[in-house]
């Protein structure tokens, strides 16, 4: 009915698609207003977007929330389709307000459209417009800084995550409440869900989950609405953290999808997605899919919520499924007794749920950690020495990524050090090199060192005596170095390599001076 800013563009596959996620996708008794969220390829290739990246966001944001440009996947596997990602939060009230945004900010989204929905079915589009309005003089999203967003006479302050940010630890206390009036709204965090009443059923199968997201199998969550579907996906999705999730996922899906095609084809194996459903539909054909979770309507009482149980995926019915993980997967660590001992305790003393998620992140922090730590550790000892790094030389290359030298490391390295837990962590590094969450971690890591590798060279280039190394070349070979010299500093500008601007301007200070000592007719041809 009603797309605004008018000026932003929406294909007719988007417009579509987007009426069908608006609303639950099967009868669902006393649903009432609710939220939700789902995510939807952008089609049509690149476009220009309302959030206008100049590459300072996602170097300092953390990989868990980086956006990509307008014509790629973020969030998807290296080599995936390449169509963008765009996140919804929805209000649903007989008809539905959707707000559309390539930045992942959840928590903010639903807090935004709290506030605008009640006005907005009342005075429809002039309250949209006084809105836009106000939310376009908002200041950028710059990780680290603790932002005022004033909205229809509300004051929100959020702290925008910062890739600095220590893993686990609470944000910054919020700041300058003193001078606003009148007082904010502040939120806690702009994308982390509770995720002690996301995960509340499958508690005592966290250890299974997180091992099942870490290898990118493929999985569906059958819940009875859009919300607790979506909620579980995301809380599903984060628990890597501070590893990006590097395959596709869907947090609300719908029979109406495009993809639902490819995703219900049995002529090929599931794709590496986590897809939320509610249409009873759905358990008849996705009964091919290795990893089934179905969940009950969320029930918080002062025990611990009853926890769905394991089973096999041919006890998987059509109508009456009951609760609980269809799986034949066997877990490579065995589970951790103690967290669930300190929940259960948590729960007992009425422990605050925002308590209890924050215990529950850790650990997962804490456990992820342990299992990239080593890996991190291999990745530094392929990086050439500094000394290696001169001047008039190409930067050396990284060295190859070999499995079987990071598995001989793990004798002395390996997550044992840092993590009680026992079993096979042998076999889960091994399933993890086949999965696009490793091949998007190496890729990450390896873009990250050759920019290092790049930045190191600059350096060594302003070092060097460039006037010494002139007096034996050629007109050629002095050619040919301001060339290079020029390309690299296009490249350092253009990657946002992490160099500083002074030795930027000593390189551009060294390319005048080496023009200067050329002959007229090259320099004019030169400059």
């Amino acid at each position: 009915q009603l797309v605004y800013p008018h000026d932003f563009r929406l294909t007719e596959k988007e417009k579509t698609s987007i009426c069908y996620l608006s609303f639950p996708d099967s009868y669902s008794g006393g649903l009432g207003d609710t939220q939700f969220s789902f995510r939807l390829r952008q089609a049509g290739g690149s476009r220009d977007s309302p959030f206008q990246d100049d590459g300072r966001y996602n170097r300092e944001a953390p990989l868990t929330l980086q956006v990509g440009p307008a014509g790629t996947c973020p969030g998807t596997a290296t080599g995936a389709l390449g169509l963008g990602s765009l996140w919804k939060i929805l209000l649903f009230c007989g008809s539905s307000l959707v707000l559309v945004s390539r930045l992942p900010y959840v928590n903010l989204f639903q807090c935004l459209l709290q506030l605008i929905a009640p006005e907005y079915f009342d005075k429809l589009e002039p309250c949209l417009e006084a809105v836009c309005n106000e939310i376009d003089q908002w200041p950028p999203p710059v990780p680290g800084q603790t932002l005022n967003l004033p909205v229809m006479g509300v004051v929100i302050q959020v702290r925008i995550p910062s890739r600095v940010d220590k893993p686990g630890s609470s944000p910054v206390r919020q700041c300058n409440q003193e001078n606003l009036l009148p007082a904010p709204l502040v939120l806690p965090s702009v994308h982390e869900l509770d995720l002690f009443r996301c995960f509340q059923p499958v508690l005592i199968h966290i250890q299974m989950l997180w091992e099942l997201m870490l290898l990118g199998e493929p999985m569906v969550v059958m819940a009875p609405s859009p919300t607790v579907s979506s909620e579980m996906v995301l809380a599903l999705t984060s628990c890597l953290a501070p590893l990006r999730y590097c395959c596709d996922f869907r947090p609300y899906f719908t029979i109406h999808d495009s993809e639902f095609k490819e995703y219900t084809t049995r002529t090929q194996a599931p794709p590496n997605i986590v897809v939320g459903v509610t249409n009873p539909f759905f358990i008849k054909t996705l009964q091919h899919w290795p990893h089934i979770l179905r969940v009950g309507e969320p029930r918080m009482s002062g025990d611990l919520p009853k926890q769905v149980k394991v089973k096999k995926l041919a006890k998987l019915k059509t109508l009456d499924t009951k609760p609980g993980i269809y799986t034949s997967y066997k877990t490579f660590l065995h589970k951790d007794k103690t967290l669930i001992k300190r929940l259960l305790k948590g729960i007992q003393r009425k422990r605050p749920s925002e308590v209890q998620s924050a215990l529950l992140r850790r650990h997962l922090l804490e456990l992820t950690q342990s299992f990239i730590i080593p890996l991190e550790h291999y990745m530094a000892s392929l990086m050439p020495l500094q000394r290696a790094i001169t001047p008039w030389k190409n930067p050396p290359q990284i060295r190859p990524f070999c499995q079987e030298d990071f598995m001989k490391s793990l004798e002395h390295a390996g997550p044992q050090l840092t993590c009680v837990l026992k079993g096979d962590w042998l076999g889960l590094y091994r399933r993890f090199f086949k999965s696009p969450n490793f091949d998007g971690w190496f890729r990450q890591r390896h873009r990250e060192m050759t920019q290092k590798l790049e930045a190191l060279h600059l350096e060594a280039i302003c070092e060097a005596d460039i006037v010494a190394w002139m007096k034996d070349k050629s007109e050629v070979e002095i050619v040919d170095l301001v060339l290079k010299l020029r390309e690299k500093l296009v490249r350092a500008r253009c990657q946002h390599l992490p160099v500083k601007e002074e030795t930027l301007q000593r390189v551009s200070l060294y390319i005048d001076t080496i023009i200067g000592s050329l002959p007229e007719d090259l320099q004019t041809v030169l400059h």
